[in-house]
């Protein structure tokens, strides 16, 4: 069973410290937490407009090409 451990981090108050930091600015201050965040954005923030910001404008321009040409 575990029994904890001590830690200057939380004894010293840093843990708190960090937290309140990535709650007000809401950026993670762990690798993985940033990982996690850019992978969302990316997956659910971004793709929509590169959908819409270069497919669908590259897919009218070869329509367009196919009928002039």
């Amino acid at each position: 069973m575990n029994r904890g451990g001590f830690s200057w981090n939380r004894f010293l108050g840093i843990s708190r410290v960090k937290y309140n930091i990535s709650r007000k600015t809401g950026i993670p201050l762990t690798r993985s937490g940033r990982q996690q965040k850019i992978g969302r954005w990316v997956t659910r923030g971004c793709m929509p407009f590169l959908v819409l910001g270069f497919i669908v404008p590259a897919s009218v321009f070869l329509l367009l090409l196919w009928i002039f040409a």
